[in-house]
């Protein structure tokens, strides 16, 4: 089988989309799949392109057997509507030129923004093949909940695409049994058109280990008890309200670790210079084998979102990685999230942006840790990421 996957994230960007589609892919031609990805030169979250590659009309590589052409677009950083949105319209007309002269079987576009799904739409029409829809994201009204834009023109036009995409996909791909009740009650579709596969854990990469003793001798952090969030500084994460949490801890044995990058970062950065915090730590974008030097030195991870009834219908990935390294999850988001990490028991939850309830949490995990052993062993056998990307493969060839 040939299959063709379109999305506007892809390593060697880090984030959780670029890390899905990749893991997937690659179980995929395990399996014997012929996979293509059509994506764009890596830029994301700073909207620089990184090193060793060019914004160039057409490139071609093959990564772990998974060809992927590079298409070029107008590039934009992770912050500013519109200039984001003309970064969304150049990879859907890109994505969707050159997908015209690639055989295959089937077709798979991913989310959040609608206009890849819209590519996707146009090559099943063109080329007369199937294809499916995978919704990693609720947009736009992930859209409305960070307060990016409210209900207007535009918003009602993306609004009629996404009832226009769901129509006339031959399947769905949502990664939240959250998502899926949505998209049944709200557009009427069927539900044996939609398939669950969560997100998941290479389990390959994420394994328990030490701690790095000398990224913490680097960072000057030996002898921390460490709130560590890796990950998007955007809007829906709320880490502003996290820097004034930290600082009302007195403890000096406790410190907060942010690594990522994304449209607050400097608001951020600035956030923490005006209040004067010794007990935060802020680094910048790293790669994925980075990532897993700086999840083993934390003891604590970090998993937060703005406080929004949007918000309850999602699972940050991030868990799962962390999880897979045995760490403890710190949770301050609603709903499905929520009720992963109690059910669990791989952490505790506190009330998004309720900065009694954070301290209370954060405090005691610092102070009185539990044992966490039974939840992390049994999440790791429920998602991972090997089992899940078979599981969307079967849907999407049945």
């Amino acid at each position: 089988m040939k299959l063709l996957f379109l999305t506007d994230n892809f390593p060697p960007e880090v984030n959780a989309p670029a890390t899905r589609t990749f893991e997937h892919c690659k179980e995929w031609v395990k399996q014997g799949v012929d996979v293509t990805v059509i994506t764009c030169a890596p830029n994301f979250p700073e909207g620089k392109v990184f090193e060793g590659y060019k914004n160039k009309l057409y490139q071609e590589e093959t990564i772990e057997g998974v060809k992927v052409i590079r298409v070029w677009t107008y590039i934009a950083a992770n912050k500013g509507f519109i200039k984001r949105t003309l970064d969304y319209i150049s990879f859907m007309f890109s994505s969707f030129f050159f997908g015209l002269f690639i055989k295959t079987d089937i077709i798979v576009a991913t989310s959040p923004q609608f206009f890849t799904a819209i590519s996707g739409r146009w090559l099943s029409f063109w080329k007369r093949k199937p294809w499916v829809m995978e919704v990693r994201d609720l947009w736009p009204e992930s859209i409305k909940a960070v307060g990016a834009m409210k209900k207007n023109v535009a918003i009602s036009f993306f609004e009629y695409l996404e009832k226009r995409m769901y129509k006339t996909a031959s399947k769905i791909v949502v990664v939240t049994d959250s998502f899926k009740k949505h998209i049944v009650d709200n557009h009427k579709i069927d539900s044996s058109r939609i398939e669950v596969v969560k997100n998941g854990v290479n389990l390959d990469i994420f394994q328990p280990q030490e701690k790095d003793e000398a990224l913490l001798k680097k960072l000057g952090l030996q002898n921390k008890k460490i709130i560590g969030y890796i990950g998007t500084h955007g809007m829906a994460h709320a880490l502003d309200f996290i820097l004034n949490c930290a600082n009302e801890i007195n403890d000096p044995d406790i410190h907060f670790l942010f690594v990522g990058s994304g449209a607050k970062k400097d608001e951020l950065l600035a956030l923490k210079e005006s209040l004067k915090l010794k007990n935060v730590t802020m680094v910048g974008m790293v790669s994925k084998e980075e990532v897993k030097r700086y999840i083993s030195i934390t003891d604590i991870s970090l998993v937060n979102l703005r406080k929004s009834d949007t918000f309850k219908s999602v699972i940050p990935s991030k868990i799962f990685e962390c999880v897979g390294m045995n760490k403890p999850i710190l949770l301050g988001v609603e709903g499905e999230s929520k009720k992963l990490v109690e059910n669990y028991n791989v952490g505790e939850t506190f009330e998004p942006e309720n900065k009694e309830h954070f301290l209370q949490k954060a405090n005691n995990m610092c102070l009185s840790p539990k044992n966490y052993s039974n939840g992390f062993l049994k999440m790791k056998n429920d998602f991972d990421r090997k089992n899940l990307a078979i599981k969307m493969l079967n849907f999407i060839k049945s």
